[in-house]
């Protein structure tokens, strides 16, 4: 994987924000979706790669762009072959309620590298660097949360959990409640959720709870570059999903999916632009014919972490797409 890509799907994410963060509010989740996806697929279009879509949008009847097994890049000969994640609004209720966390996110991997994972319930725990090797999914809420704490210095009162705030949750509510820690509960967003749980200054320290599974590998990807751990299982609901599972290759629904399972090898790339305020990002800024975006980009072999802020000219340029 070439290093220069790195700041390439930094232009990819910030397009995508810019294009969303115009429906911020206005109750509108389809059409900020509908703009971010077209901007992101734009932006993808000029990017010297051999790309292929391996979580996206859906299916191809079902999505008419950055859809599963889409083929992205403008150098399918020379470019650098890669497996590619999208979401390009993480939270797209967020956005049209005008909320906290909504992300545009691109994860990137070698060819072959990354998880296929099927649109259905996964259920999660991640943690930063400093607890990796300290949770087990199959442990109890409690023994986790002391687990981590422990890790951290910290009493578990201090541990604070971030846990969508679902009725599915109820129970693992209950029981960080007593077990006397606190929780952080968020409308969506748990790609941002398990994200922030490598960052001191965002005050989240583990993640638990189901949510989707693409949005587990993309957290994964995420916490590779930071050094953190996410374990996953697939939650199918019927036979349908499970036979979904075998045709993307996951024979064993209901194994323990790990860091190497979600996204194997040495080296990824991972970015993600605000569109919406959040704990790690800022959102979007529009300022006269200016706009502002914060991006976090990260690289899994160098190590690399970057927060880059983009001042975007608006000018003639109605579609908030950039190819500069």
């Amino acid at each position: 994987m070439e290093r220069s890509l790195s700041m390439e799907v930094v232009r990819v994410t910030e397009a995508a924000a810019l294009a969303s963060a115009r429906w911020m509010g206005r109750g509108e989740k389809e059409e900020a979706d509908n703009a971010a996806t077209e901007a992101m697929r734009t932006v993808f279009d000029t990017i010297p790669m051999n790309g292929r879509v391996v979580i996206g949008e859906g299916e191809r009847d079902e999505a008419p762009m950055l859809y599963i097994g889409e083929e992205l890049g403008n150098d399918r000969e020379n470019g650098p072959s890669v497996d590619i994640a999208v979401d390009p609004v993480e939270g797209t209720n967020i956005v049209a309620e005008g909320s906290w966390n909504a992300l545009a996110v691109v994860a990137i991997a070698d060819r072959g590298k990354m998880l296929h994972a099927p649109d259905m319930y996964m259920q999660k725990i991640a943690v930063g660097p400093e607890a990796v090797g300290k949770i087990d999914i199959d442990a109890s809420v409690t023994d986790n949360l002391k687990a981590v704490a422990e890790a951290k210095g910290k009493d578990v009162e201090d541990v604070v959990a971030v846990v969508l705030n679902r009725p599915r949750h109820q129970e693992i509510i209950d029981e960080i409640r007593a077990a006397g820690a606190r929780i952080k509960l968020i409308p969506e967003g748990d790609v941002a959720g398990a994200i922030n749980t490598a960052f001191d200054h965002t005050g989240v320290d583990i993640l638990f709870g189901e949510g989707g599974a693409p949005e587990g590998v993309l957290a994964a990807v995420g916490l590779k570059c930071l050094g953190g751990e996410l374990q996953g299982r697939l939650m199918p609901k019927n036979d349908e999903q499970i036979a979904r599972c075998h045709k993307m290759g996951i024979e064993d629904v209901n194994k323990v999916l790990t860091m190497d399972d979600l996204c194997g090898g040495d080296d990824a790339i991972f970015a993600a632009t605000g569109i919406t305020d959040g704990e790690l990002l800022k959102g979007v800024q529009f300022k006269g014919n200016k706009a502002t975006t914060e991006t976090i980009v990260m690289r899994a072999k160098s190590g690399t972490v970057r927060f880059i802020d983009g001042k975007h000219s608006l000018k003639q340029k109605p579609n908030l797409v950039f190819t500069d």
